[in-house]
């Protein structure tokens, strides 16, 4: 008999992928689904299953689902996509910020969307491929760092709900990436076990930042490089080109490494100076929810590849015992109490 019916996110990948197969040998009925969000896919490509129009991925998905016994669907979630994730992102590069899309397509369209579609299919759970697990304290449900800590995605899932944790299900949580390309060995999925990753946005074509930005209408023009006390030291291709923390691309000659400290969107002016500019010991952040002990010390995470600091909590601002470096309004800040996630914001 089966445990419960799961809708499984499936990209194509691997994770998601091992993820299916976990669950069916868990005993779980699977409805899989798929999500387009940007792109240019034709009715037509998906009709004749053609490998055109960026429609790989959708497929792969597919015919992994048919392989392993359970239903696929290909939902449109391209309406939504627009208007929280791509207006929030080109939005804050309008206003000099870097934003993070990852983190509000999880809580907006992975778990907004998909809890929807869930609910549609008659499905107990969702659960996708991420490393993340989930465990109960204090009558309340947390996120918990993966095992494999270089694969950990918590910093990504922050927004996340208690609700969308009580039926969501993390099968790799408890597994390496090295484990997880074992299983679709031994499923017999040789090429799904050797695919390789994409790191970038999956909207940005060719990681192209200032082409996308340009196509949905943000232009800037050439503006004011300057120091700390104001003084102009050359010119810059336009602000939104730059974020902060950056030190190629700058096309400066300063006699010293120099680095973006600081980007005025109003002026369009962009701020320069030393590596030692960059550190602060306090951030101040908005948006953000807080379900730790304030009164003990917290770990929180800048960016996602950056090691957490210790630092107090109190009132939407982190104090850290040492200074941390080049903090970027706009990017996520992941507050952890041992390994589980307590808390997180919006670096303003």
């Amino acid at each position: 008999m089966a445990k419960g019916k799961v809708l499984i996110a499936m990209s194509g990948g691997i994770d998601s992928s091992v993820a299916a197969m976990l669950l069916l040998e868990q005993g779980y009925d699977l409805v899989g689904v798929t999500f387009r969000t940007f792109d240019s896919i034709r009715e037509s490509c998906l009709a004749k299953e053609k490998g055109c129009c960026s429609i790989e991925s959708i497929m792969e998905a597919k015919h992994l689902a048919e392989q392993l016994g359970f239903e696929h669907h290909i939902l449109d979630f391209r309406e939504t996509f627009r208007k929280h994730v791509i207006a929030n992102f080109v939005d804050e590069y309008r206003r000099g910020r870097t934003p993070n899309p990852c983190v509000l397509c999880n809580s907006h369209i992975k778990w907004g969307e998909l809890m929807a579609a869930a609910d549609e299919y008659g499905c107990d759970f969702i659960a996708t491929g991420h490393y993340a697990r989930i465990t109960q304290k204090n009558g309340h449900y947390f996120l918990r760092k993966a095992v494999d800590t270089h694969k950990d995605q918590t910093y990504f899932l922050w927004m996340l709900s208690e609700e969308n944790l009580r039926r969501t299900m993390f099968p790799l949580g408890d597994l390496t990436k090295e484990q997880v390309r074992a299983i679709a060995l031994q499923h017999g999925f040789e090429k799904l076990s050797k695919k390789r990753e994409s790191q970038e946005i999956c909207f940005v074509a060719d990681n192209n930042y200032r082409s996308f930005l340009a196509s949905e209408g943000v232009e800037t023009s050439v503006g004011d490089y300057i120091d700390a006390d104001g003084k102009v030291l050359g010119k810059h291709n336009g602000y939104t080109c730059y974020t902060i923390g950056q030190r190629k691309g700058l096309g400066i000659a300063l006699g010293y490494p120099a680095f973006v400290t600081k980007i005025d969107a109003e002026r369009n002016q962009v701020t320069i100076g030393t590596h030692d500019e960059l550190y602060t010991n306090e951030v101040r952040i908005i948006d953000n929810k807080f379900l730790g002990d304030s009164s003990q010390p917290v770990f929180a995470q800048i960016r996602y590849r950056s090691q957490p600091s210790e630092a107090r909590y109190k009132d939407g601002v982190l104090t850290f015992k040492e200074p941390v470096w080049a903090v970027t309004p706009g990017q996520s800040v992941v507050i952890y109490q041992n390994d589980l996630l307590v808390g997180g914001g919006l670096i303003e």
